[in-house]
């Protein structure tokens, strides 16, 4: 049938699948592309200790993103990634300091997991907005971070607490490798698991999803609890791979995160992306900042090319809706 004849709905629906299909595949060529445009600006940049920079820059946001993509999967958001990665590795570095690194270890952890309860609760059970209570916590858990700390740096760990950040397996970062198993994790959880699903029919349409049968307050608050134990690990990751507990580590990581899973293809209106998408939008910003600063650009810069990346990605998304989504 030609498209002369097919309904008009029909042929929309055709090229909107058509264009989602060559959507996954821009990703990848624009990091091809921005890589050959660094190499002839630096061509330091492809050089092998370079690379293994680019990868360690992204790990932690990495982390960071798998949470935030199933966040954002179900129309949340959580803007205290920063702020709470800051206060558990601080919290982690004090423990630490007294020889106790696997304590120290799993209370990052806890932190994490208690701050994604108290989200979970706020916006599942009270429905409170996402952006309302995570913007609270933003400012809450800095403020504690600070306040346990002194505002003052927490030195002279253990070399036992740098496994997490410095070490290498086979000549590969082990925060490489964390970022790597937990992006498979959360690409089995949203692919291969009925929570997955779940996830994915929530942001699509949650009204749709209660009628449906799927608990809905359960789901957002497991989420907002896996996305927390996701944050602690990054919390733990970071101070051992900074050698102490910095109260204002992790500063503007939200912003990365985010701009990592929007650019990946992940919608903020829920129900469309994945964990795949999100690992390439990590990259794309990894190769960027790099590139960037390899060309000496100035860095004010490059937090307006930054933005440029996140405006265009959310521009795609929007013109990338359902036919007519735009209209008045």
């Amino acid at each position: 049938m030609s498209d002369a004849i097919k309904p008009r709905g029909v042929i929309f629906a055709s090229r909107n699948l058509e264009w989602k299909r060559l959507a996954e595949y821009i990703i990848v060529l624009a990091i091809v592309l921005e890589s050959a445009v660094f190499v002839i600006i630096a061509p330091q940049f492809f050089s092998l200790p370079n690379l293994i920079n680019v990868a360690l820059s992204i790990a932690i946001t990495g982390i960071l993103a798998v949470g935030m993509t199933a966040l954002i999967l179900t129309g949340g958001i959580d803007l205290s990634v920063g702020s709470v990665a800051a206060l558990a590795g601080v919290v982690a570095a004090m423990i630490a300091s007294s020889g106790r690194v696997l304590a120290a270890s799993l209370v990052a952890l806890g932190i994490g997991l208690a701050v994604g309860l108290f989200n979970g609760l706020m916006i599942a059970q009270f429905r409170v907005p996402p952006f309302v209570v995570t913007l609270a916590m933003l400012t809450i858990c800095r403020g504690l971070a600070f306040i346990v700390t002194n505002g003052r740096s927490i030195g002279n760990l253990p070399a036992s607490f740098g496994v997490f950040g410095r070490e290498r397996v086979l000549g590969v970062p082990v925060p490489v490798l964390l970022m790597l198993v937990v992006f498979v994790a959360g690409w089995f959880v949203l692919k291969r698991m009925v929570l997955g699903r779940y996830i994915y029919a929530i942001g699509g349409n949650r009204e749709a999803a209660f009628l449906a049968g799927i608990n809905v307050k359960r789901v957002i608050l497991t989420v907002y609890l896996l996305n927390g134990l996701l944050v602690g690990l990054a919390g733990l990751v970071l101070a051992s791979r900074m050698g102490a507990g910095v109260p204002n580590a992790g500063l503007q990581y939200e912003l990365d995160v985010i701009a990592a899973v929007v650019v990946g293809g992940t919608s903020l209106n829920g129900g469309r992306g994945s964990v795949v998408g999100t690992f390439w939008g990590a990259v794309f910003i990894g190769v960027l900042n790099n590139g960037l600063n390899l060309a000496g650009i100035d860095p004010y810069m490059q937090k307006i090319a930054l933005g440029l990346v996140i405006l265009l990605a959310v521009l795609a998304d929007q013109i990338n809706k359902a036919p007519g989504a735009l209209r008045v």
